[in-house]
């Protein structure tokens, strides 16, 4: 019996017929933390006794949740990664590079690999072919010193998506849809394998959106084939020689099927306070919005500026919807600002934050008032996500967060597009 990219990817890293349910332990080509699970992943290598890092360029610490840094606290835990990251040789990216899911795509991840990070969207890493997690500190710590760790091979569900999306529907709007469907628990601890026809024709940016938040129906990763796109985005990013093909066998077994046709979706929207109460957009016409943020690893790319920016040209922001926009990295903040995507955004009315989290953990830059409520791009609306828990968060598409910003109230992009 064949097997699926799960099982494959973890079969070659830990030298074994590894199927669904077994346990392996395999090798990781990259570990990371970032500024919030960093400082105990630090101290608990620490106090673990190890005395060196096992692979110090396979391992990479990540200042973007807080970057800038806002307060004394933050400030000294960064002063802690800096100084672990001369001492042990590890790689560090600092503040106003970016988003560590996005750079890890831009410059680290490879078809095949195995990547565990000390954040849950570590998956976002799976739609470039990678089997990629989210650990606690402790494990990531472990890993930072064996440069391996232990695994379940998760059971796997395919997701077959078919035909093309619709004008003001994108894979954001597909992926609310998905986790609607399934509930925020209906893949826990499984694999979401993507295949189809639109999957074939779906770009990168819009492959790491679907992985991102497959973490917030459970699964353990969220994976797409390594194919001619993933090859192309490879090259484009000047790592041509990282692409390997990765696909699964034509007669893997899948715990479960789903299919989905995508000309029958619509723009779509969370509503608070959980991930998967959706509902369509058009359903949510007239809530007022006081703040609108676009950005984060799920939808701060170049491709998500610029559908932005096509709608906001020319136009202003609603004078009582204030518009908060994060750039994922820096090489997208040059990329967009080279394309006039940047301009178009601040002549409508948007701020535009440092690369990086921004406003989406709450820590700084975009906190929310009592009673506010905010239509974000980000993949997580749980209750006090934005800093502060007497606060509502809508999630929707780059799209749909540009038209409410124009019209102050949650709107249809196709209303304005």
């Amino acid at each position: 019996m064949g097997k699926t990219l799960a099982e494959k990817i973890l079969s070659q890293k830990s030298g074994s017929d590894a199927r669904a349910g077994d346990i392996v332990i395999a090798s990781v080509d990259l570990v990371f933390a970032q500024d919030t699970t960093g400082p105990l992943t630090v101290r608990q290598f620490q106090t673990s006794r190890f005395e060196r890092l096992a692979n110090p360029q396979k391992t990479v610490l990540f200042l973007d949740h807080a970057a800038p840094s806002p307060n004394q606290g933050l400030s000294t835990d960064h002063m802690l990664l800096r100084h672990f990251a001369q001492q042990t040789g590890c790689l560090i990216s600092d503040i106003g590079n970016g988003v560590c899911h996005q750079i890890v795509a831009e410059s680290l991840a490879k078809p095949g690999d195995v990547i565990i990070g000390a954040d849950s969207h570590t998956v976002t890493a799976g739609g470039l072919g990678a089997f990629a997690t989210g650990m606690g500190s402790t494990d990531i710590a472990i890993a930072f010193g064996l440069g391996k760790s232990w695994f379940r091979v998760p059971e796997s569900i395919k997701v077959v998506v078919s035909g093309n999306f619709p004008d003001g529907v994108y894979a954001k709007d597909l992926i609310l849809y998905l986790i609607g469907q399934i509930g925020a628990d209906g893949a826990t601890y499984k694999a979401l394998e993507f295949s189809g026809d639109s999957v074939n024709t779906m770009s990168m940016s819009q492959r790491l959106t679907i992985a991102n938040m497959t973490v917030e129906a459970g699964a353990k990763a969220g994976l797409f084939a390594a194919d001619k796109t993933t090859q192309d985005y490879l090259a484009s990013q000047g790592r041509d020689n990282h692409y390997q093909p990765v696909f699964p066998d034509v007669d893997a077994s899948y715990e479960q099927t789903i299919n989905i046709k995508v000309p029958n979706l619509e723009p779509m929207v969370s509503k608070p306070h959980t991930v998967d109460n959706t509902a369509p957009v058009r359903e949510l016409k007239g809530t007022k919005i006081q703040q609108v943020f676009i950005g984060t690893c799920t939808n701060g790319r170049r491709e998500d500026l610029a559908v932005a920016a096509s709608i906001l040209q020319g136009k202003k922001c609603h004078p009582e919807t204030r518009l908060i926009i994060a750039p994922a990295s820096r090489q997208v903040l040059l990329a967009a600002i080279k394309a006039g995507y940047i301009q178009s955004l601040i002549e409508a009315g948007g701020v535009i934050l440092p690369p990086g989290c921004g406003a989406c953990l709450g820590l700084h830059q975009g906190v929310l008032g009592d009673g506010e409520s905010c239509l974000s791009t980000a993949n997580r609306n749980f209750k006090g996500r934005m800093g502060n828990p007497e606060a509502f968060i809508y999630l929707g598409s780059p799209a749909t967060a540009a038209a409410t910003a124009i019209s102050g109230e949650i709107t249809d992009p196709r209303e304005v597009m």
